[in-house]
């Protein structure tokens, strides 16, 4: 990021209403057109659906039979930033700029074509984290983490999986194209050996970046009635989810979980949201903006009076950035 782009930083979030909680029937209603919820040229304002693929013998080969599990999505390395990337489309790895323009890109898409087929989905874990700090995504995250109802995950698996989204774009040469793929042991609701914790992708496949879709589960309502749960043992109770709150992420309309804070203290402890120096980043107040320490070294070099406190907090227009009126509620 150039010193220019601090001075324009601003994120802008505002949570102003709640949705109710989601009919807790998975299965679709067997007279409905399973076609009518994909996205057509003709009454898509953001892409269309190029690719549908309503088969799954997946499912019924290997669905139901865990003996025979194995690891569905595949990534190229377990290291911070080759684990990352689905190995279906990854080519090599994109420099930290080109990351940060793809997520955004993903993250409109994502958010959009849920919203178009009425489908329910929340930030999650880091995601929210960066969503709570300043309504982007945090500098060091290297994908983006979503949750679903047990209830829009099937709804996804039988009437969306293998979904290819393009979004057309400006420049002839440049492609956005993304795949919706359920994982074909999704209906699996325990965690079993945990080799398919992630129950659907959506992947970017110029790049192989993705996000990672998890749905909650009632997986002992006797005992627990209120308590949802995804596969890799992350414990929510309904209040803690629903009413779910609108909001804005990186410019696109998304939702949080109704009581954020307590999610992500309960998941991070109460330091990941009072802490301001994390991963070799620094948080700016003045510019709600998390900067890496070495860009805070080399800007404090050349400021004459030393560090951040010569910035000048307007954007290209001259707005001042003081003006923040996010809400929290």
């Amino acid at each position: 990021m150039t010193p220019r782009g601090l001075l324009a930083c601003i994120s802008t979030i505002c949570s102003v209403t709640a949705a109710a909680i989601p009919n807790p029937n998975p299965n679709p209603n067997p007279n409905s057109n399973p076609t009518s919820f994909t996205s057509s040229p003709e009454h898509s304002a953001y892409g269309s659906v190029i690719s549908h693929s309503r088969s799954d013998p997946l499912w019924s080969k290997y669905g139901l039979n865990r003996s025979e599990e194995f690891k569905y999505f595949q990534e190229p390395g377990n290291d911070h930033i080759l684990a990352h990337y689905d190995s279906r489309y990854f080519r090599h790895p994109v420099s930290e700029e080109e990351r940060a323009k793809t997520l955004t890109q993903i993250i409109h898409a994502y958010f959009d074509y849920f919203r178009e087929n009425d489908l329910e989905t929340w930030l999650a874990h880091g995601t929210l984290l960066g969503w709570w700090w300043n309504g982007r995504i945090m500098p060091w995250d290297w994908d983006i983490d979503t949750q679903v109802s047990e209830a829009t995950l099937f709804r996804l698996a039988d009437e969306f999986n293998n979904t290819i989204v393009r979004i057309p774009t400006s420049d002839p040469n440049v492609q956005q194209s993304y795949l919706l793929d359920v994982n074909p042991w999704a209906r699996q609701r325990d965690h079993h050996e945990g080799l398919n914790i992630i129950d659907a992708r959506w992947i970017d496949m110029q790049t192989g970046l993705y996000i990672d879709i998890t749905g909650l589960s009632k997986l002992d309502p006797e005992k627990h009635p209120n308590q949802l749960q995804c596969k890799h043992d992350h414990k929510y109770q309904i209040n803690d989810i629903y009413p779910l709150r609108m909001t804005s992420f990186e410019g696109v309309a998304a939702k949080v979980p109704f009581r954020y804070e307590a999610v992500l203290t309960d998941e991070y402890q109460e330091t990941a949201l009072t802490n301001m120096h994390y991963n070799d980043h620094t948080w700016i107040p003045e510019l709600e903006e998390w900067v890496s320490d070495q860009e805070l070294e080399e800007l404090a070099k050349d400021k004459a009076n030393g560090g951040i406190d010569g910035f000048v907090q307007e954007d290209t227009d001259g707005e001042n950035l003081d003006d923040d009126d996010r809400q929290y509620e």
